[in-house]
C-alpha cells in the first residue's frame, strides 16, 4: 500500500472528492495515511492513527518511503500540548502546529526530526511523554481549550467537534481513540453508573433532546468528576452532569437538559 504524510499544519479531509463537500476530519502535521484511490485532483486516504477515511486535495499530501515510515514508527509520544504552537523549519520558515500533533524523534532541547529535517519548537509547548490521568492534569490541559468554537470535522484551536476534542485531549494521556463518537463508544469497557465513573472516562449521549427516543450515539465528552463534564457543544465548556444527562443553564438561571446520557466508557 502506498503511503503519504502531511507536511501542512492541517489538511481538510472531506466525505467526497470536491471542495464543497462536508469535512469529515482533519489530518495533522506528520500524520501518515494509506492512499486508496485518485479521482481528478483528489486522493482518497485512510489515516493510520484512527482509520478515518476521506478525500484530500492531492497536492496537500506527500509520498513517504518505507524507510521514513519505519523511522516514524519509532517516534515516541511527544506531542504539542498547547492549542497552538509554532515550529521553525530548517529554512527558517514558521510552521503553526495544533494541539495533539505528534513530534517525531523529539529531544528535550526543543528539536524534532521529520524526514531527515530538523525542526525547532519551544519546549514549553511540548508534552514529551503522556500525562497520568487525574483531575489536576486534566484540568491543567483542558483549561487552554475552553471556548474553542465548535466546527464539524475540526480538531484544532480554531474549531473542533465533540469527538475531535476528545480524541486530541485523550492522546495527551496516551489513550488513542477513534475519530467519531459512535466509534469511540465501542472502545474500552463499559462503566455502569456515574457513581462508579472516574476522571477521564468518556461519556456518550444519544440526542440533544432529553425526551427523544433516538438511541444513536451523537455526542461525547470527558468526565471531570461525577458532577462535571467538559465537552464541545457550540464551544468547549464545562457543564453539570447527572444520571439523566448534561444540565445547562438558561440566561434566567433555570436549568435544562441538553444531552441524554447513554453510556460511560473507560479507555
Amino acid at each position: 500500500m502506498v503511503k503519504a504524510i502531511a507536511l501542512h499544519s492541517i489538511i481538510p479531509v472531506r466525505t467526497e472528492p470536491r471542495e464543497g463537500a462536508e469535512q469529515a476530519t482533519q489530518m495533522l502535521f506528520a500524520q501518515t495515511a494509506d492512499l486508496l484511490q485518485k479521482q481528478d485532483r483528489w486522493t482518497e486516504i485512510r489515516i493510520d492513527d484512527d482509520g478515518q477515511a476521506g478525500w484530500v486535495d492531492s497536492k496537500m499530501i506527500t509520498p513517504v518511503s518505507k524507510d521514513d515510515l519505519a523511522s516514524l514508527a519509532e517516534a515516541g509520544e511527544a506531542r504539542v500540548v498547547m492549542p497552538m504552537a509554532y515550529a521553525v523549519s530548517p529554512n527558517s520558515q514558521t510552521v503553526p502546529l495544533t494541539a495533539g500533533t505528534l513530534l517525531p524523534h523529539y529531544k528535550d532541547n526543543g528539536t524534532f526530526n521529520l524526514l531527515g529535517a530538523e525542526f525547532r519548537i519551544d519546549p514549553q509547548m511540548v508534552l514529551p511523554q503522556p500525562l497520568e490521568m487525574n483531575l489536576n492534569n486534566l484540568m491543567q490541559v483542558t483549561r487552554f481549550f475552553l471556548n474553542i468554537p465548535y466546527l464539524w470535522g475540526g480538531k484544532n484551536a480554531m474549531g473542533m467537534d465533540c469527538s475531535g476534542f476528545t480524541q486530541v485531549i485523550m492522546s495527551m494521556f496516551g489513550r488513542h481513540i477513534k475519530r467519531n463518537a459512535s466509534e469511540q463508544a465501542r472502545q474500552g469497557r463499559n462503566i455502569t453508573t456515574l457513581a462508579k465513573a472516574q476522571t477521564g472516562d468518556l461519556v456518550f449521549f444519544n440526542h440533544s433532546d432529553i425526551d427523544s427516543r433516538q438511541t444513536n450515539i451523537s455526542h461525547v465528552g470527558i468526565l471531570l468528576d461525577s458532577e462535571r463534564v467538559i465537552h464541545c457543544s457550540g464551544r468547549v465548556k464545562t457543564e453539570k452532569i447527572d444520571s439523566r444527562g448534561i444540565v445547562s443553564f438558561e440566561p434566567d438561571g433555570k436549568e435544562h437538559y441538553t444531552h441524554c446520557l447513554a453510556e460511560i466508557r473507560r479507555v
